[in-house]
């Protein structure tokens, strides 16, 4: 006699958790996308911020100089 092998099958709780690992996975892939994007929009603020920052400067500095100049 000889023995039929007996093919490998799907079970349900299976495939559940092929289907949860895979949404997770998907999940974390959006989160990773959204967080280099929060990451890149983070870094123009903070460029903007500094841009801001020395151009206030700049101007403290030409009304100081200006000042100079009258007085003189």
């Amino acid at each position: 006699m000889t023995e039929i092998p007996i093919p490998p099958f799907e079970c349900s709780p299976g495939l559940r958790l092929s289907a949860h690992e895979r949404i997770a996975e998907i999940q974390r892939e959006a989160m990773n996308r959204r967080l280099d994007r929060l990451e890149m929009m983070m870094e123009r603020m903070e460029k903007r911020l500094w841009l801001t920052v020395y151009g206030v400067a700049a101007v403290i500095l030409a009304q100081a100089f200006q000042s100079f100049l009258v007085v003189q």
